[in-house]
């Protein structure tokens, strides 16, 4: 709606997982230097943690443009599976065609028999699982198992498993011990300072095709603050700090656009005396003004 206003190329704050808008901040870099360190090892287990929204399927998705050729990837980012479906999912991934009544002794047979072929020719296999707190207690042991697979020299598949906080909670219990102790390198990703907020808003309107900086850095500040920040609050604010703006014909961002953009954000520090009503009006005026302009052409 507002990119030709801001003379942009492409919206600039989507919450979609976009790596061409890849922010090179210190923990996305860390992290992913941290997997690809251990996936060179042959690791069996590695794992990445963080809050909601501080951009992990992001990286996950970063690190698997970023493996070599001699990568065979694994992805799984709905975890929800029984072992069963797990060892199904496992098996498409890979590339095997076997039929639907196939036992599940066989389909593990099936399975090790793939990985040894492909170790055999040069190849490495990695599992990437994301919202990896979601595998249940029984899926969690298939996957187990699945990591057993190995020769004299090296495992057969290694897992990278990307979480929020409750992944460690659910790792802390007891019964998937034998699991957590595979574990042989792990990351923590932190939300964003107030410098690399304002670094990060303006390093995706420059992706987006902006020839000047939108937001002030006072106004990424205040943004940095309510957001604490987590990178998909920051996208959120500016973005509907921008359809406000746009609303008002104004190109250049205010703190009251902000505030209101705040305001009507959920899990963000808004002040008190900011009411939701105030940003749907604006919003109400911009999208009527625009149907106005339709109507008026299609008139003319």
């Amino acid at each position: 709606m507002y990119l030709s206003f801001f003379n942009l190329t492409e919206m600039p704050f989507s919450l979609t997982p976009n790596t061409q808008f890849y922010c090179a901040l210190e923990p996305h870099n860390e992290a992913l230097k941290v997997l690809l360190s251990a996936l060179s090892m042959s690791e069996g287990f590695i794992k990445v943690t963080g809050e909601v929204g501080t951009g992990k399927t992001l990286i996950c998705r970063k690190l698997i443009n970023h493996l070599e050729d001699n990568y065979v990837v694994v992805y799984l980012p709905n975890p929800y599976l029984t072992p069963d479906e797990l060892r199904w999912a496992v098996a498409a991934e890979l590339g095997l065609e076997l039929a639907p009544e196939q036992d599940q002794q066989t389909l593990s047979q099936s399975i090790e028999k793939r990985l040894l072929t492909l170790s055999q020719e040069g190849k490495k296999v990695v599992m990437i699982v994301d919202e990896a707190q979601c595998f249940s207690w029984e899926a969690l042991e298939a996957l187990r198992l699945l990591t057993n697979l190995e020769t004299e020299q090296k495992k057969l598949l290694q897992v990278v498993l990307f979480g929020q906080p409750e992944l460690d909670t659910k790792l802390a219990n007891p019964q998937v011990r034998q699991l957590r102790q595979r574990i042989g390198f792990s990351y923590q990703l932190r939300p964003m300072t107030a410098a690399e907020v304002d670094y990060y808003i303006n390093h995706r309107l420059r992706r987006a095709g902006a020839q000047s900086p939108l937001f002030s850095p006072r106004l990424n500040h205040h943004i940095a603050r309510a957001c604490r920040g987590i990178p998909r609050l920051v996208n959120t604010v500016c973005h509907k700090a921008l359809l406000l703006a746009y609303g008002e014909g104004q190109t250049a961002l205010n703190k009251r656009y902000i505030r209101a953009a705040i305001a009507d954000t959920e899990d963000c520090y808004a002040p008190t005396s900011m009411r939701r009503w105030w940003f749907f009006a604006v919003l109400s005026v911009t999208v009527l003004g625009v149907a106005g302009i339709w109507l008026w052409r299609q008139v003319l």
